[in-house]
């Protein structure tokens, strides 16, 4: 009785295992169809030489990404929207690749970020 037992646990156990991981893998899917959520922040008027002039653009590139990685209106917010926040800003500044929106974004911020090239 008691090696029928163990097999009726150990049955269960790789049951249950096997769930949680299908679980895992079917939430892990659904966050990956979403689509990318994205924003073009323009800087055209912008005279990104001058120190106000990057001030200005380092607020804009701020406020797209809190905008494209906060939840929809009336939903709660997600645990991970202020890392999606800084990420998609170091993103944002890397893919601007101003020396001076670099530096001013990592006086800001205390973050480091890879240039472009580093990219390639």
């Amino acid at each position: 009785m008691g090696s029928k037992l163990k097999t009726l646990n150990r049955a269960f156990v790789a049951h249950s295992a096997a769930m949680l991981l299908a679980g895992v893998l079917f939430a892990s899917n659904a966050l990956a169809d979403e689509p990318v959520r994205s924003e073009t922040v323009k800087f055209q008027d912008l005279n990104v030489s001058s120190p106000a002039g990057v001030e200005v653009l380092y607020r804009r590139i701020h406020f797209a990404a809190k905008r494209v990685c906060a939840p929809p209106a009336g939903w709660a917010a997600p645990v991970g929207a202020a890392t999606c926040t800084k990420d998609a800003e170091a993103r944002a500044v890397a893919k601007v690749n101003l020396p001076q929106l670099t530096a001013y974004y990592q006086a800001k911020t205390g973050e480091r970020t890879q240039t472009i090239a580093q990219n390639r």
